[in-house]
């Protein structure tokens, strides 16, 4: 009998003594695989304590994500059609997810199970990743504490929402500038354009920082991610729509722009927004004015509108796929969210935050950190920002309560570099990573010059710059952050040494 045969029969067996009732509502739970048997399984031992929906693709998971409101978890493969055998299609999925609802918990559920692709997944926002085939009563438990955690941050954010203090957390000069940035423009009426990597905190700004904390505070805050709507649903979502505007329009509905009345609208990956809608987002942006899907009567808007990109939006004017009148209205301030691994100190600030969140959530002693352990979650990198910290410390949290974590134990939840990514490791931003490769990289060599790689190195890239620049030695210099001077001298010494080299 196959693992998924056995693991069916499992599943029967645990209903058939089961009691089926249950009154209170149930969580959303999505679950996307290409493997019906799995699906089904899992569908009917979860849905005594979830209400589960199913796809089996990427394409149909967005789009049934669009037409539904979000879940509060999802149970994810990593190998997905067009091609089930890479994890190419669940990594976009789970973007696309916390794209969709950055509060959405995520565990994948792979039978690809290599540590590296575990890794890169929490990386990019998942909490966990379970190996098939897996113990359904274990994914329900997983999914429960997960859940539970979720609930623990929805109470403090609610807390948080009854104080006048932003719950920006840390000290680090880039925290401290972007709460005085956050002071200076929260009261104005003018737009916010705010930057900044996936996970980095964008929403938490808009919401806590430039909403919360000023006049506005008791007037509605609507948010629409422009990425996880349908493009022929972003009109009526911002503007409303008349009865009989298009095929289930049944009656008339106010959009986003009416509903905030005086309030706060934030628009997320605005660079997301269609080209086509670009210009009635500017005349609402400058004079107020818009209409109904369907409908010739203009109304006003007195909404404050922030936006937020993980884009460079001024190349995207570049590449003429946004309007560079639209970027400059919405840009009037702009504010940059600083990635973690800029944040030095405040990494420790945020790791005792959100463990003492949780084991006080969870009823149970934090877990803490071994000096090794701890040196080495201040030299991580944390790609994946404030929330890929935060998954991190939802899991010790569930598997080491009252314990200190060893080195081994918090590099298993870290993310690493793929085979490709090993060769080019010296590019890293994590200290760590870099001594560990160049001590594994000097052991190998039997002669080694730290001169001669340096300028291996400097060489490669000042070459790689110019070939994208087409030789444009000012566009070149931009893009490796050094003034034209410095390029230029530096091109010339090389080019010395070289000659000297030959001689």
């Amino acid at each position: 009998m196959s693992h998924y045969a056995l693991w069916r029969a499992r599943v029967l067996a645990y209903h058939a003594v089961e009691n089926m009732s249950d009154t209170a509502r149930k969580p959303l739970l999505l679950i996307v695989d290409d493997d019906a048997l799995i699906t089904d399984t899992l569908s009917y031992f979860l849905s005594r304590d979830f209400d589960v929906s199913v796809a089996s693709s990427r394409n149909e998971c967005i789009e049934r994500l669009r037409k539904s409101d979000p879940p509060q978890a999802a149970l994810i493969d990593l190998g997905l059609p067009p091609l089930p055998h890479r994890p190419d299609e669940g990594f976009a999925l789970i973007s696309d997810l916390l794209a969709h609802s950055p509060s959405m918990k995520i565990v994948v559920l792979s039978g690809q199970n290599e540590e590296m692709q575990g890794r890169h997944a929490r990386a990019l926002g998942a909490v966990e990743f379970v190996a098939k085939p897996a113990d359904p009563e274990k994914l329900r438990q997983i999914l429960f504490k997960v859940l539970a955690f979720g609930a623990a941050e929805d109470a403090a954010e609610a807390e948080a929402a009854h104080t006048s203090t932003c719950d920006l957390i840390g000290e680090s000069l880039a925290i401290l500038k972007l709460r005085e940035q956050a002071r200076q423009y929260g009261s104005s009426p003018f737009p916010v354009l705010i930057e900044g990597e996936s996970g980095s905190g964008k929403e938490i700004v808009a919401h806590c920082c430039l909403h919360r904390q000023t006049e506005r505070r008791n007037l509605p805050f609507f948010a629409l991610n422009c990425a996880a709507i349908a493009p022929t649903l972003v009109e009526p979502t911002l503007f409303g729509y008349a009865k009989g505007a298009f095929t289930g329009a049944v009656a008339n509905k106010s959009g986003y722009f009416e509903d905030a009345g005086n309030g706060t609208l934030f628009l997320d990956e605005i660079g997301e927004l269609p080209l086509d809608l670009q210009p009635k987002l500017l005349r609402v942006l400058e004079n107020g004015e818009f209409q109904r899907v369907g409908e010739t009567q203009s109304r006003i808007s007195h909404a404050r509108v922030i936006t937020a990109t993980n884009r460079d939006l001024r190349q995207e004017v570049r590449k003429g796929r946004f309007r560079a009148d639209l970027y400059h209205r919405l840009s009037v301030f702009s504010i940059s969210v600083p990635p973690l691994r800029e944040m030095g100190q405040d990494k420790q600030l945020l790791l005792e935050h959100f463990r003492i969140l949780y084991a006080h959530q969870a009823g149970q002693a934090p877990f803490t950190l071994t000096d090794a352990a701890e040196q080495r979650w201040m030299n991580y990198a944390f790609p994946g920002n404030v929330r890929e910290l935060r998954n991190i410390v939802i899991r010790l949290s569930t598997k080491y309560p009252a314990h200190a974590v060893s080195l081994p134990e918090l590099e298993s939840e870290l993310d690493s570099p793929s085979g490709e990514q090993s060769q080019s490791i010296l590019l890293s931003d994590d200290p760590s990573e870099l001594i560990a490769t160049a001590q594994q990289h000097l052991q190998r060599q039997g002669h080694f010059s730290l001169d001669d790689t340096l300028h291996h190195w400097e060489e490669a890239y000042i070459e790689a710059a110019q070939r994208l620049t087409q030789g444009n030695l000012s566009q070149a210099a931009k893009l490796l952050g050094i003034n034209r001077t410095t390029l230029y001298s530096r091109i010339e010494t090389l080019a010395r040494m070289k000659n000297q080299g030959n001689h």
